[in-house]
């Protein structure tokens, strides 16, 4: 699995409009063959993370130069972005525990 941590900050008053814009890459993305999840949030510091996983650096890539997203991109550097960093990992070890479908199974 490849996770992209994407970490931003935007220019001031922008944030809905920026949401808006957010909201249709994550209805775009989710129809990418591979594509597992997406999350994102804002800091209580203003800072915007989005973490996304695909199921390889193949699926990666292909949603990274889907036309629209690149567009997406570029109007996000012209328009939206004060700063931004990216964060591309390959997870190694993954395990998870869940209280509830615990329970559900006994």
């Amino acid at each position: 699995m490849i996770v992209t941590i994407f970490r931003s900050r935007l220019l001031l008053g922008l944030r809905d409009d920026y949401v808006t814009r957010v909201d249709r890459m994550v209805e775009l993305a989710a129809t990418m063959p591979g594509y597992i999840s997406h999350k994102g949030f804002f800091a209580d510091d203003g800072e915007r993370v989005t973490i996304v996983e695909f199921e390889s650096e193949e699926a990666r890539r292909a949603w990274r130069m889907h036309p629209e997203h690149r567009e997406a991109q570029r109007k996000g550097r012209e328009n939206y972005y004060a700063a931004y960093s990216v964060q591309v990992c390959e997870v190694k070890r993954a395990s998870k525990f869940d209280r509830n479908a615990r329970v559900a199974a006994e």
